[in-house]
């Protein structure tokens, strides 16, 4: 009988034989815990009809809040009370440790390291079987052998454009698809959406930037499909410096931002050796700052 399970919502008595059993409760958790666990006795609850739970503190590390729950009962019209069980429970208080989430879901970006192993499952929607060249033509096939031999003469033309293992190896190989799986379409979208994300229209870089990445001269294109949408930045002062980023992403360092002043150079001086400069003796008559002097002489007293 579980204390865990048994206990009843309405309060009931404790019984009294079974209560007054606390000795024997601290004995039996204590033989459960290791020397010194078990702490002051907390409080006694009823679970049934002459069946008690003692609760008792944990002193273990990392427990804060548990407590050893020992139970304990005794048959009608008996008085020798027996141990029921014994285990560790959590108090309302209790430090529980967080919900258990698998790994696969736990894992973010950046958890890996050096020597790391990330198994993927056989059934992950972003991987799709890739061509290997392992399997064989169906036999009605046009590159089967065995329709080859039965061809007529006059359909020598049609057996000579037929592609052959080899030529399918060779595209297979030069689009990157000679692999065992390759990326899926759900997987395609899933990183484009995350590229987006990270280095896309709508983050605060891009909202400041003066122009987009699509007319950055540091925008590396992608191959295939993504080039519509994605390229990798080469500008090593920029925040996205080899990362992937969207064409409407931005920053301050785009290539057409701005363009550096040149440095102002003063004119040559000129010396006109040529021509000459009056400079006036006197005051002009019209000045008003000096008056004209009388042409008479003035008698000074001198004979």
């Amino acid at each position: 009988m579980s204390a865990a399970t048994t206990r009843s919502r309405t309060p009931r008595t404790p019984d009294r034989l079974c209560a007054e059993a606390v000795d024997l409760a601290r004995e039996a958790a204590e033989e459960a815990a290791a020397p010194g666990i078990v702490g002051e006795h907390v409080e006694v609850v009823a679970e049934g009809d002459r069946v008690v739970t003692h609760f008792f503190e944990c002193a273990e590390p990392g427990y804060r809040g548990w407590r050893w729950a020992v139970t304990v009962t005794r048959a009608s019209r008996a008085k020798n009370v027996t141990l029921d069980e014994t285990v560790l429970l959590p108090g309302p208080d209790a430090l529980l440790a967080p919900e258990w989430v698998p790994w696969s879901e736990r894992l973010r970006p950046g958890d890996m390291g050096p020597g790391d192993l990330l198994p993927t499952e056989q059934d992950d929607l972003r991987l799709e079987p890739g061509y290997t060249g392992e399997d064989a033509p169906p036999p009605n096939s046009v590159v089967s052998e065995d329709m080859a031999e039965h061809l007529d003469v006059e359909d020598a033309e049609i057996v000579s454009r037929t592609p052959s293992r080899g030529a399918i190896a060779a595209v297979a190989e030069e689009l990157g698809m000679r692999r065992a799986r390759v990326l899926s379409r759900y997987g395609l979208h899933v990183a484009a959406d995350r590229w987006e994300e990270s280095f896309g229209a709508k983050t605060p870089m891009a909202q400041a930037a003066p122009a987009s990445c699509e007319s950055c001269g540091f925008l590396l294109p992608l191959p295939g499909s993504l080039k519509q949408a994605f390229g990798v930045c080469a500008n090593e002062f920029s925040p996205a410096d080899g990362r992937v980023v969207s064409l409407s992403y931005g920053c301050g360092g785009h290539s057409e931002a701005a363009v550096m002043p040149k440095p102002p150079r003063p004119a040559p001086p000129v010396h006109d050796s040529m021509a000459t400069d009056e400079f006036p003796l006197r005051p002009a008559k019209d000045s008003g700052s000096v008056t004209e002097p009388d042409g008479t002489p003035e008698d000074l007293g001198h004979s």
